[in-house]
C-alpha cells in the first residue's frame, strides 16, 4: 500500500493534483482543502488512499493524515463512496466536518451533493464516537476564510471545471458560479466552490 507520495507538484486543479516522483506522474483526486494547502508550492507530500476496483484504480491524495483518516471513516459508512467523501471534505474543513458529526448536525450534512437524510443519519450514528478519537479540534462551519483576490475570469473557469468534475451539470454550475462572483467578485476559487457546493 502507498502511504504517501513526495515529489514535484506538476499540475494542480481544485479537484486533482499530479505529483512527479522518480519520473512517474501520479494523478491524485484531492479535496478543496488539500488544494488550498498546495497553493504556491512547487513540491509536496500527499498522504494516499488507493481505491482499487475491477474497472478502475484511483488514487486520493490528502494534505494531512487527519484528513485521510476522516475520509477513511466516511467511506466505511454504507452509501458513502470516495467521491461523496471527497465532496464532503471540499464542502467543509476536517475540523468543521468533525464538529458537524459530533453535534449530530444532519441538516448541514444533507447540504452535500449526493447525501440524503438516511446516509447523513448513518454517518452521525456510526462515526460520532470514532471522530473524537482522531483528536480533531471541532469548529462550527463558517464561510469567512477569504484569500487574496485572483482574476475573475480565471476563478470562474476553474470553479466551473471543478464542480463539473464533481458531477454537477454544466448549466446550473455556470449560473451558480456567476451569481457568487457577482456578490463576491474578489472571492478565491476555493471559496467560490465551497459556496456553490452549498447552493447546487
Amino acid at each position: 500500500m502507498i502511504n504517501y507520495i513526495r515529489g514535484i507538484l506538476d499540475e494542480l486543479t481544485p479537484t486533482q493534483a499530479t505529483l512527479e516522483a522518480h519520473g512517474v506522474g501520479y494523478l491524485l483526486n484531492i479535496s478543496l482543502n488539500t488544494y488550498t494547502a498546495l497553493q504556491d508550492k512547487s513540491e509536496a507530500r500527499l498522504f494516499v488512499y488507493e481505491s482499487i476496483r475491477e474497472d478502475a484504480w484511483t488514487l486520493f491524495g490528502f494534505a494531512t493524515k487527519q484528513e485521510r483518516e476522516l475520509f477513511l471513516m466516511l467511506i466505511s459508512v454504507s452509501g458513502v463512496g470516495g467521491n461523496t467523501a471527497r465532496t464532503m471534505l471540499s464542502s467543509f474543513s476536517a475540523p468543521e466536518l468533525a464538529g458537524l458529526i459530533m453535534e449530530g448536525n444532519e441538516r448541514m450534512l444533507k447540504t452535500v451533493k449526493g447525501l440524503g437524510a438516511k446516509t447523513a443519519q448513518r454517518i452521525i450514528v456510526e462515526l460520532r464516537d470514532k471522530v473524537v478519537s482522531l483528536g480533531i479540534e471541532a469548529v462550527s462551519p463558517s464561510g469567512d476564510n477569504a484569500a487574496p483576490a485572483i482574476a475573475n475570469s480565471e476563478i470562474y473557469g476553474e470553479a466551473c471545471e471543478a464542480l463539473k468534475m464533481l458531477g454537477f451539470p454544466p448549466a446550473p454550475v455556470a449560473k451558480t458560479v456567476k451569481a457568487i462572483l457577482k456578490d463576491e467578485p474578489s472571492a478565491p476559487v476555493e471559496k467560490v466552490i465551497k459556496l456553490a457546493l452549498k447552493m447546487l
